[in-house]
């Protein structure tokens, strides 16, 4: 099996299991064929971006059991579309991004000098 690899160039290290994150829900910011949004950034998000979220129509705040999403606060790591993470950082309400959780298909868009500047440290 290959793993993929994050924006460092190094395995790519997963994200989220509380909240379960995802494309393929798995805790991992992996990307294939079917993910057309490209869920590729591995982020902590923060009031500011969940109320721009929001704004743009993608609410992820609120919870829908329909589809298992509990809903996100502040702090909780996500697996975020590259493109929103672009066009929040564009607004300057980008979230903290956690660069060995995110995926190397991110800079297909993103500038790594970018993604650093609102880097966090990894998961424990």
């Amino acid at each position: 099996m290959i793993h993929p690899k994050n924006v460092l160039g190094t395995e790519l290290q997963s994200c989220s299991f509380a909240p379960l994150t995802g494309f393929y829900r798995d805790g991992c910011c992996r990307t294939g064929r079917d993910d057309l949004g490209l869920h590729t950034v591995c982020t902590q998000v923060t009031e500011e971006f969940l109320e721009f979220s929001q704004l743009l129509g993608n609410d992820l705040s609120t919870p829908n059991p329909q589809y298992g999403f509990p809903g996100l606060v502040p702090g909780d790591r996500w697996c975020l579309c590259a493109p929103r993470w672009k066009e929040a950082l564009e607004a300057g309400k980008a979230p903290a991004v956690v660069l060995e959780a995110t995926h190397i298909s991110t800079l297909e868009f993103v500038d790594l000098e970018d993604l650093q500047a609102h880097s966090v440290e990894t998961l424990a």
